[in-house]
């Protein structure tokens, strides 16, 4: 049985769509880190923490040990400050701005867990790079509510994918999955596509515009 510790939508819809069978638990967890980490060590760090965290509540609620749990945490990096989701409008829209016509990158740190002691995690890096965003865009995209509940204040799989001039690297790792690297953790663990027919669906990665990949960077 495949469990994702999550209660992100994005998440949910990645796996779905990768023909994956899975339940889905919540996973409360402190996200405070020590001063001075770095954000690759902390995203990873988090993950870690949120697939222990769900698997401890998973065999609280009678699951088996064998069953594999998926923790992640996404981060949106600009010149190494975190940008988390934004509080307010206010928020959002600095954010926005600080990342108009400029490089960040999106990391996001998977963690597998099973009660039998095996445990694997992994952060995967995406560069992106935003075109220069009117006053008008970033305020009118903001009144929208998409981002208020997005890491760095944009979603690349709603409205934000306009503003996005290129990326290098996984389009799943910046929406909050891997999927490219986590099908292949998974499948070491013996958990397969059930559906593969499923990735046909349309879940708005098709229709996603603006951007050129580059070389997938790990």
């Amino acid at each position: 049985m495949l469990v994702l510790a999550s209660s992100s939508p994005r998440r949910a819809m990645l796996l779905r769509e990768g023909g994956y069978s899975f339940e889905t638990i919540k996973a409360s967890v402190s996200e405070e880190l020590p001063e001075g980490m770095s954000p690759e060590t902390g995203v990873r760090e988090l993950a870690v923490r949120k697939a222990q965290a769900g698997l401890t509540h998973w065999l609280d609620q009678g699951g088996d040990i064998q069953d594999v749990i998926i923790g992640a945490d996404t981060m949106v990096v600009l010149d190494a400050c975190i940008l988390g989701k934004p509080e307010t409008q206010a928020e959002a829209e600095e954010m926005l701005q600080n990342l108009s016509g400029r490089t960040h990158v999106v990391l996001t740190g998977v963690a597998l867990i099973s009660g039998s002691g095996k445990l694997v995690s992994d952060v995967v890096e995406t560069i992106v790079r935003f075109h220069q965003l009117g006053v008008d865009v970033i305020k009118a995209y903001v009144a929208s509510g998409e981002p208020m509940d997005k890491a760095g204040a944009y979603g690349i799989q709603g409205e934000a994918g306009k503003f996005v001039e290129s990326f290098e690297g996984s389009l799943t790792n910046v929406i909050g999955l891997p999927m490219e690297n986590l099908s292949e953790y998974l499948r070491a663990w013996g958990i397969e596509q059930i559906n593969i027919a499923s990735r046909e669906v349309d879940d708005g990665l098709s229709a996603f515009k603006g951007s050129t990949r580059g070389p997938s960077t790990t």
